[in-house]
């Protein structure tokens, strides 16, 4: 194919389009009428010998090829971005949004420090936190470029990834000051009372359920909660006994006990990871920046 003959600029098109998976919301992202996108679309469509976007029940959805196209389509933009923009970036200036996807630990932390030095550093730039399904979720929105930044735990990535270890994280044993089991506390008083179990898909049981079971034991699992943040309220008002990441925990805070499991319990690693194609990105790469300080930051409870 001569490149002379395609416009180039139907790649900025096709990528607001495979993101939207609609016309109208495409149109009024990079600022084009109704009409001229779906004339854009139709260009499109002749480049690529393919539909692209077709009606589906519940509204147009991406063809396979297009599915196949929204990868290579950023990887492009983004290292032709990169080419223009060798100078160093102006971080005052810069009016843009980067999508985070992470657990409510430590977001739930980390916000209001990451937002005040945002608004010293580049307040152009709008942080949208986005619930946090999974790391292998996480994976397939960075590669689809829906997200352009993770901070969770990766065990492998694949190379068209970076990660970053942030640290090594270890829980402690939480409970409300004055609990029964806190005096002497050990396995017995441990297993003795209800346990909170933190799992976003709402499992019962978790590692440490099979690690009680290869000695014989078990626990009861009073509650499950979808996160962190639930633990030490309900833990506050009640005899249940909380796991949680000793960061989650902050000094000073004389309404709980603290404790070392009474069993070994594996701490895990927290990561940060985004696509290839942030590499250069100066909005994703401050953010990343100041992410990882505040978690590095971040104190050991307990």
């Amino acid at each position: 194919m001569n490149l002379r003959s395609v416009d180039l600029n139907l790649l900025v098109v096709l990528d607001a389009l495979l993101d939207e998976a609609h016309v109208s919301r495409a149109a009024d992202r990079i600022g084009l009428s109704q009409p001229a996108m779906s004339s854009a679309l139709e260009r499109c469509r002749q480049l690529f010998g393919d539909r692209l976007l077709e009606r589906g029940p519940g509204g147009m959805v991406l063809t396979p090829k297009a599915h196949a196209l929204a990868g290579p389509v950023k990887d492009i933009l983004a290292s032709t971005k990169s080419l223009l923009d060798r100078n160093e970036p102006d971080l005052m200036a810069i009016r843009q949004t980067v999508r985070v996807v992470t657990a409510d630990y430590p977001a739930v932390v980390i916000a209001p420090e990451l937002h005040r030095r945002l608004a010293r550093t580049a307040p152009g730039i709008t942080v949208v936190l986005m619930p946090w399904h999974g790391a292998a979720a996480a994976l397939e929105g960075l590669g689809r470029g829906t997200i352009d930044l993770a901070i969770s735990v990766f065990p492998v990535v694949e190379a068209d990834f970076t990660r970053r270890e942030l640290l090594r994280e270890s829980y402690l044993v939480v409970m409300r000051r004055g609990h029964p089991a806190a005096a002497g506390f050990d396995l017995e008083g441990w297993l003795a009372h209800p346990h909170v179990l933190v799992s976003g898909r709402g499992d019962t049981k978790g590692p440490l359920d099979e690690a009680l079971a290869r000695i014989g034991r078990e626990r009861h699992v009073g509650m499950v909660v979808p996160n962190f943040t639930m633990v030490l309220p309900l833990v506050a008002g009640s005899d249940m006994i909380g796991l949680l990441p000793s960061r989650c925990l902050q000094d000073g805070d004389d309404a709980f006990v603290t404790f070392p499991p009474p069993l070994a319990v594996e701490g895990f690693p927290l990561h940060s990871a985004w696509h290839k194609r942030r590499a250069g990105d100066p909005a994703v790469q401050h953010v990343a920046r100041l992410i990882e300080d505040l978690i590095l930051a971040l104190p050991v409870g307990g």
